[in-house]
């Protein structure tokens, strides 16, 4: 009883005081300015909304910075340590040390990029446009840079600093875009059946890659009969990904596997943060030395991370990625057409998910705008460019959004909230480096799983929809590339639908010969009734 007793006299203080915190900031010119009695708010509300936001996005920091660094970044063959009997090239693919070392200074500096970005764009979402949205950098998008347009280990079409050179002119034609409110036009003038079937087939792509040995849990892998087999393997070739043995006795594949079914028991209960779960457990689990799933072997290079990770807390300062930005490799025409896929995808991406969350969060008005609509596409745009400059790609507003406003977030606090937390991440560089691509790859099969939900509005009983849907959806993974499974969904829907713009010509064609036709019969039949009559 006494203790009961306490603990309702210490909840009652808590209430107090937040009651009259919550007051306090209300009537002050930040509480006005952020309309949080207008928008029936407070601020205790607005923090816990900006915490769950961040508990359910902050995957993204580790995500994303692995993803980049499947690139290469800024290293080259002339980071690799000499070895006899490599060539200068493929000692990129050859777990050789001196570009082993320089894939992970690279990727502690995309993890800053990563926070530090995030925070400025959330910072800059709360407090310009009032909305209770957090922004990073997008999933499709950064896969799209590091296996299509850069390559795996810089075996693409162009170079890192053109590709962040890409993002960042996308980023400034989003941002005129924005400006002269064309964006929403756009985004409209993209048929229905492929818009959604993008978001589809940009799933798959991304549960595919999940899948994989370089950025997942090694499910699957290469084949020299079939293409793609079952892998899962003890031993596999570091070149090929072929497996060499021991099919399904891969110790990481089984550890990824538990994290995997950790993670989606938690999303079908609709657990804040289920994604951090998974992740925290497979890649504490990793963290311990001398066992067959450690991400820190008894090499070289293994001492040199585990030596970097006792330090917990560090601030790390990016030297690599930043300000690495090269247009002198627009000559090329595939750099305009990468440049026309990663605009496509952000407009439709992130135009779909704030209009999403706006109607949400009840935003919406008769029109099919929303409130601050102006201000959050100029951010979006602005936020891009930063993020290109960090080394970083395309910014984009999360649907994970949705877990604030369903703590009952309206306001640009908890945006604000979600920035101040990316802040305190970046203090964490040790811990938040050392996540493995088996903890990594079941939130990204898991990502391209919940994409999966916008397949039945797809118009699959009329097959001039179905088919460039399918088409869409299904070569983006088969062929590792967004841009081929839009540009393929796209002509196929003109070519089908070819017949009936011929005939819309055609009757438009006829109905102004025979409005013509008509027209001179009203003129002759009007000129002969005014004739004078002929005297007999």
């Amino acid at each position: 009883m006494e203790r009961g007793g306490r603990r309702n006299c210490f909840s009652k203080i808590l209430a107090r005081a937040s009651t009259v915190v919550n007051q306090a900031v209300a009537k002050s010119s930040a509480g006005k300015y952020f309309k949080l009695e207008a928008r029936k708010s407070s601020f205790s509300k607005e923090l816990r909304a900006g915490i769950a936001t961040f508990f359910t996005l902050a995957y993204i920091i580790s995500v994303n910075a692995s993803i980049l660094t499947d690139s290469g970044g800024p290293c080259t063959e002339n980071d690799c340590t000499p070895a006899q009997n490599t060539t200068r090239p493929a000692c990129k693919f050859d777990m050789n040390p001196g570009y082993q070392s320089c894939l992970e200074r690279t990727k502690n500096d995309l993890i800053v990029a990563t926070s530090l970005a995030s925070m400025v764009a959330c910072f800059a979402m709360g407090s310009i446009a009032n909305l209770p949205l957090a922004l990073a950098p997008g999933m499709g998008a950064n896969a799209f840079f590091a296996y299509n347009m850069v390559g795996f280990h810089g075996s693409g079409a162009v170079s890192y600093s053109t590709g962040l050179a890409v993002i960042m002119l996308e980023g400034c034609l989003i941002l005129l875009l924005s400006a002269t409110g064309l964006r929403t036009k756009l985004a409209r003038l993209i048929p229905r059946s492929v818009r959604l079937a993008s978001a589809v087939g940009i799933g798959l792509f991304l549960a595919f890659t999940g899948l994989q040995v370089h950025q997942g849990i090694g499910l699957v892998g290469p084949s020299k009969s079939t293409l793609v087999t079952l892998t899962a393997c003890l031993k596999t070739d570091s070149t090929t990904g072929e497996c060499l043995g021991g099919t399904l006795q891969s110790p990481t594949f089984w550890l990824g596997a538990v994290g995997f079914l950790i993670t989606a028991t938690c999303l079908s209960r609709q657990v804040h943060g289920s994604m951090i779960f998974g992740i925290a457990l497979v890649t504490v689990v990793s963290w311990i030395r001398d066992t067959s799933v450690t991400i820190f072997p008894n090499t070289p290079l293994g001492n040199s991370n585990y030596e970097y990770f006792k330090k917990v807390v560090s601030f790390h300062t990016i030297k690599s990625t930043t300000g690495k930005i090269r247009f002198s490799g627009f000559k090329s025409s595939s750099v305009w057409m990468y440049l026309l896929t990663i605009l496509y995808v952000d407009i439709l991406d992130t135009t779909g998910s704030m209009h999403s969350m706006a109607e949400l969060a009840g935003f919406t008005n008769e029109n099919g705008g929303f409130e601050g609509e102006y201000l959050a596409f100029l951010v979006d745009g602005g936020s891009t460019i930063i993020g290109a400059a960090l080394g970083t790609t395309t910014l984009t507003t999360y649907v994970e959004s949705t877990a604030g406003i369903r703590e009952d977030g309206r306001t640009g606090l908890t945006a604000i909230t979600v920035g101040f937390c990316f802040f305190l991440s970046l203090f964490f560089t040790p811990l938040l480096t050392n996540v493995p691509p088996w903890a990594v790859g079941p939130s990204l099969i898991l990502v391209g799983a919940m994409m999966m939900k916008v397949i039945r509005e797809i118009e699959w009983t009329d097959m001039k929809e179905g088919v460039p849907a399918f088409v869409t959806m299904i070569l983006m993974p088969l062929t590792f590339s967004i841009a081929n499974g839009i540009i393929a969904g796209i002509g196929i829907y003109i070519a089908v639908h070819l017949p009936d713009y011929a005939i819309r010509v055609w009757r438009w064609g006829v109905r102004m010969k025979n409005s013509k036709y008509d027209s001179r019969n009203q003129i002759t039949a009007l000129a002969s009734t005014d004739l004078p009559a002929t005297p007999v």
